[in-house]
C-alpha cells in the first residue's frame, strides 16, 4: 500500500524530492552500515518518513526554535523534520560513530543548512533546545536521568518546551512517574496498519515539576 506524503503533510515539491533523495541515500548507505532495520526497508516511506513526520500534524514549530534529535540513528526524524521545517534548527547526535558520520554525510549531500550532527552522549551536551524528540528504543527513565538542565527556559512555541518521544504498545508502566504528559494516537492521522500501536508522548519540561 502506497502513501501520498505531498496530500498528507501539505508538501511543497521541494520538500518531497529531498524526502525521496534522502530515502535513496539512506538506501545506498544501507548496504555498507545498519542504519534502520534491513526488515522494513522496502516500506521506509511509511515506517520512517510518515513516522518521523507525524510530528508535524500534532506540533508546528515557530521559527528558530532549536530541537535535539536524541540517539538519531540514521538521522531519523531529524533529517525529514529539518526538511519540512527549514526555519527551524536541528541538533542530530548519536553514540554510534559510524552512523552519526553517514548522517553527517547525508545531511551535506541535502545541503540542509538547519541542521548538525555530533558523536556525543547527551549528558555531555552543553547547549539548550526548545524540545528534544527521539525515535531510539531508550526507556523515558533513562533519558529523564541524561538530560536535566537541557530546556531553554523561555517557551517561544504555543506549548511548553520538553520531550517528544516517539513510542509504542502499552506505555501506561514506562511513564507512570510522570507528573504530566499527554499522549497522542498516530493511528488517528494516518490510517495505516504500521501505525496501528504508534504513539507520540507529549511531556513539558518535568525539570520544572520535580
Amino acid at each position: 500500500m502506497s502513501i501520498d506524503l505531498v496530500k498528507l503533510f501539505g508538501l511543497s515539491k521541494k520538500q518531497y524530492n529531498l524526502l525521496i533523495r534522502f530515502e535513496e541515500l539512506i538506501c545506498e548507505w544501507n548496504k555498507k552500515i545498519n542504519l534502520v532495520s534491513r526488515k522494513d526497508i522496502d516500506n521506509f516511506k511509511i515506517n520512517h518518513i510518515a513516522h518521523s513526520l507525524s510530528i508535524s500534524l500534532y506540533f508546528k514549530f515557530k521559527n528558530g526554535t532549536e530541537i535535539l534529535d536524541l540517539g538519531t540513528g540514521g538521522g531519523l526524524p531529524g533529517i525529514p523534520l529539518a526538511i519540512i521545517f527549514p526555519n527551524v534548527n536541528f541538533h542530530l547526535i548519536d553514540k554510534v560513530g559510524k552512523k552519526i558520520n553517514v548522517v553527517a554525510n547525508i545531511v551535506r549531500t541535502l545541503k540542509l543548512k538547519n541542521v548538525k550532527t555530533n558523536w556525543i552522549n547527551v549528558e555531555k551536551i552543553n547547549n539548550r533546545y526548545d524540545f528534544v524528540i527521539s525515535r531510539s528504543v531508550a526507556s523515558y527513565d533513562k533519558i529523564f536521568k541524561n538530560c536535566e538542565s537541557i530546556f531553554l527556559s523561555v517557551n517561544k512555541n504555543e506549548f511548553e518546551n520538553g520531550f517528544i518521544l516517539f513510542k509504542g504498545g502499552d506505555i501506561r508502566n514506562e511513564f507512570k512517574d510522570a507528573n504530566t504528559f499527554l499522549i497522542y494516537e498516530i493511528f488517528k492521522k494516518i490510517n495505516f496498519d504500521f501505525f496501528n500501536e504508534k504513539k507520540l508522548v507529549y511531556i513539558p519540561n518535568p525539570y520544572n515539576r520535580t
